[in-house]
């Protein structure tokens, strides 16, 4: 997506700001900024909101990148650190918990080193970079898409572009056929950023689905809808990090 954006004529009209998702997140809440691919769990906490565009960072099933680690069965895990760079990450392992592995482990805010951690009964929830990095340490891994896909039958949404405020309409349509230029360079990107833990081409084409369809977008209410019905804390213990 920051391929097609940095390279689209909408470039000029937006400031960019890059940093991890939880801190984009309270950005847009704090009004610091007017868009952000933000996590979909701060939806609760916005007192107005819109999802704008096609484009989303989601995934049909087995997305490889936020996994719950752990050394022993999850049946067996006592502890459970969240990564502080995630909200809906973190928010989505609850639900999953308690709904489909059915378990209640202490949930503790892992801080920033915490995957030295996750060893006998700890888990740890990670995300991203490190998560593809941690799937060659931890012999036990459970992807948080691939058990949302399994309990609901739908696809899930981590992120999306959400604005605090109604955005002119003709610079969104420019905005999202930046995004979709993006995706359609995507052998351009995996070039230009080699990494040696995971193949990049097949995370963006195999476990990333970037379209917002209308399952992806039913998938996202009824994530919301798990959100308010189990009455979990949207602000979250990860607030001190940020």
């Amino acid at each position: 997506m920051l391929y097609g954006i940095e390279r689209a004529s909408v470039a000029k009209d937006i400031e960019l700001i890059i940093d991890y998702p939880s801190r984009i997140a309270t950005m847009l809440l704090n009004d610091e900024i007017d868009m952000g691919l933000v996590p979909v769990a701060i939806i609760p906490q916005m007192q107005e909101y819109y999802i704008n565009g096609d484009w989303c960072i989601g995934s049909n099933g087995n997305v490889a990148s936020v996994c719950l680690f752990c050394e022993t069965p999850i049946e067996k895990v006592e502890r459970v650190l969240l990564d502080y760079q995630s909200r809906t990450s973190v928010q989505l392992a609850r639900v999953l918990l308690k709904e489909y592995w059915k378990i209640s482990p202490e949930l503790v805010d892992g801080g920033k080193d915490f995957r030295d951690h996750i060893k006998g009964a700890t888990a740890g929830v990670v995300i991203g970079d490190r998560a593809l990095e941690q799937r060659h340490r931890s012999p036990y891994i459970y992807d948080l898409a691939e058990a949302w896909k399994a309990l609901t039958g739908l696809p899930f949404v981590f992120a999306a572009w959400i604005s605090n405020k109604r955005l002119d309409a003709d610079f969104i349509k420019a905005f999202d056929e930046a995004n979709r230029q993006g995706v359609l360079h995507l052998d351009e990107v995996v070039a230009a950023n080699p990494y040696p833990y995971f193949s990049l081409h097949d995370y963006f084409t195999k476990h990333l689905d970037y379209r917002l369809d209308a399952a992806k977008r039913k998938g996202l209410q009824l994530f919301l809808q798990y959100l308010e019905e189990i009455q979990l804390d949207l602000s979250p213990i990860l607030n001190r990090h940020v």
